[in-house]
C-alpha cells in the first residue's frame, strides 16, 4: 500500500494550515525529512491565505484524486489557473490538449457510399 503522506511537486492536496484554515492547492515543495509540504493555496476558508504558499504538515493533508478532463470548458478553466500560477509547463500541456480536442478529422467519403432512398411519394414530375 502506498504511503498516504507521500507527496510530489504538482500534486493537488487538501488540508489544514497551522491556524486551522481549510486549504486546497497544489504542492510546490516537499520536505520529506521534516514531513511537511509547501502548498500554493488556490481556495481556502481564510481568504487571506488564497494565493499564498503555506507550509503544512503531511499528516494534516491528503492528496486529491487526479482530475479527468472531458471537455473544452474544463481545459480553458485549467489554462486560466495555469496562467494565474505562472506554470508554463502545465500551460503548454493544457494548450496541447485543447488543440487536440479542437481538431476535427476530415471525413473522406465517396459519392457512391451514400444511397439515396426514393421518396415514398415517388418522383415529382410536373410534365405528366
Amino acid at each position: 500500500m502506498a504511503d498516504k503522506y507521500l507527496f510530489e511537486n504538482g500534486d493537488w492536496v487538501q488540508g489544514r494550515s497551522n491556524d486551522g484554515a481549510l486549504v486546497h492547492g497544489y504542492v510546490e515543495t516537499v520536505d520529506s525529512n521534516q514531513r511537511i509540504i509547501k502548498v500554493n493555496v488556490v481556495e481556502s476558508d481564510n481568504e487571506k491565505a488564497i494565493g499564498k504558499s503555506l507550509w503544512i504538515l503531511n499528516k494534516w493533508s491528503e492528496k486529491l484524486p487526479d482530475l479527468t478532463i472531458s471537455n473544452e470548458s474544463q481545459i480553458l478553466t485549467l489554462i486560466d489557473l495555469a496562467l494565474l500560477s505562472k506554470d508554463e509547463q502545465w500551460f503548454m500541456e493544457l494548450s496541447g490538449q485543447l488543440a487536440s480536442i479542437k481538431e476535427v478529422p476530415e471525413m473522406h467519403t465517396k459519392k457512391s457510399e451514400f444511397l439515396i432512398s426514393p421518396n415514398r411519394i415517388g418522383n415529382f414530375d410536373t410534365k405528366k
